[in-house]
């Protein structure tokens, strides 16, 4: 594949937006989507904590994992309409930041979006995750601003070192 978008909620407009207007009309775009089956797998826990006292066929658990798959469903859906061209659609489960750098293996491109403080430029306007996938993604990755970017001032350059004013 040659492009993949990670979609995430409400990020993934700014993402499918920027790989439309970066990707050449018969390029492939691969649109994708990992849920992270922490949640699942805590509630799946709980329930067999319970020794055989739970009703069978109410794991929660269960419940969790339909409604995390009806979900990604139609985000990559309305993604892939956004998108407007032909695209193949990827649903991965699992620890998230680990699973977008895995599906990124043979890309040319990775698009992301900022999901940390909006306010801010720099590292901050990064969240744990998305910080992960862009020290370890084996491509290039392109970030884009979800909105706007910031219109802060840049910072002094700092003195250099062993230089006295």
């Amino acid at each position: 594949m040659s492009v993949i978008v990670w979609i995430v909620e409400g990020t993934w407009p700014a993402c499918v937006d920027a790989a439309r207007a970066r990707t050449a009309p018969g390029e492939e775009i691969a649109l994708l989507y990992v849920r992270d089956d922490a949640l699942a797998e805590t509630a799946h826990g709980a329930f067999a904590g319970l020794l055989g006292r739970g009703r069978p066929g109410r794991d929660p658990g269960t419940s969790l994992e339909r409604l995390a798959a009806a979900s990604a469903h139609e985000l990559l859906r309305a993604a892939a309409d956004r998108l407007g061209r032909p695209c193949a659609l990827l649903e991965r489960g699992g620890r998230v930041e680990r699973e977008v750098v895995a599906a990124a293996g043979g890309a040319a491109l990775l698009v992301c979006a900022r999901d940390g403080d909006p306010a801010r430029l720099g590292p901050r306007s990064l969240g744990p995750a998305t910080r992960f996938v862009v020290d370890h993604a084996p491509c290039p990755v392109l970030l884009v601003w979800p909105g706007e970017a910031p219109r802060t001032p840049l910072p002094p350059v700092p003195p250099e070192r062993g230089h006295r004013p």
